[in-house]
């Protein structure tokens, strides 16, 4: 299998793309191995102006990119790992998400958690694009929904051990909880 190719029995979905004028001379977005979930994304910036993140510093990286998503799809943004790992650079709104209706160009928004500056140069690889099918949905108001040995338990509560019932979350103690009086 050659890179950027479907897996064997899938069908490839035709992503169109256009390439803005700064983003010519830059390849378009593409798998790096055989079974990876998403294709780098490189940045755009001017070749002599590279882009500096400081410290807590963020910023909307271009990559001269429009997309033309097939209906009933969408595409994440996601933070590359190495960027996270040596410099503590991640994608500020992870994962972004991009409409099948979206026709603006593809910008990462790039945010510094580390302690030293970040240069971001033409071309360097910035985070990952995801695509993937959604549902669509329509919602049911109801009085009652199936109760499940989770329950409402969440933020780690499924990685405690012990017994079946879990601690309430905060919002569902609050609810049944009558309020406090001053005396």
């Amino acid at each position: 299998m050659k890179r950027g190719r479907p897996a064997a029995g899938r069908a490839a979905l035709v992503l169109k793309v256009v390439r803005l004028p700064h983003g010519r001379g830059l390849p378009l977005p593409a798998y790096q191995s055989d079974s990876a979930a998403g294709m780098d994304l490189l940045a755009a910036v001017e070749k002599d102006l590279a882009l500096t993140l400081a410290p807590g510093g963020r910023a909307l990286v271009p990559t001269g990119l429009v997309l033309e998503l097939p209906k009933g799809c969408e595409a994440q943004v996601r933070p590359r790992s190495g960027l996270a790992l040596r410099y503590g650079v991640t994608v500020l709104n992870s994962p972004g998400t991009i409409d099948c209706d979206y026709r603006g160009e593809v910008g990462v928004l790039l945010v510094n958690l580390g302690r030293e500056p970040v240069v971001i140069r033409r071309g360097e690889r910035i985070a990952q694009l995801v695509v993937q099918r959604v549902e669509r949905v329509q919602l049911a108001e109801s009085n009652r929904i199936a109760e499940t040995r989770r329950g409402a338990g969440g933020f780690g509560s499924t990685g405690t051990k012990g017994s079946a019932k879990r601690p309430r979350s905060r919002a569902a103690s609050a609810k049944t909880r009558a309020p406090k009086r001053p005396r």
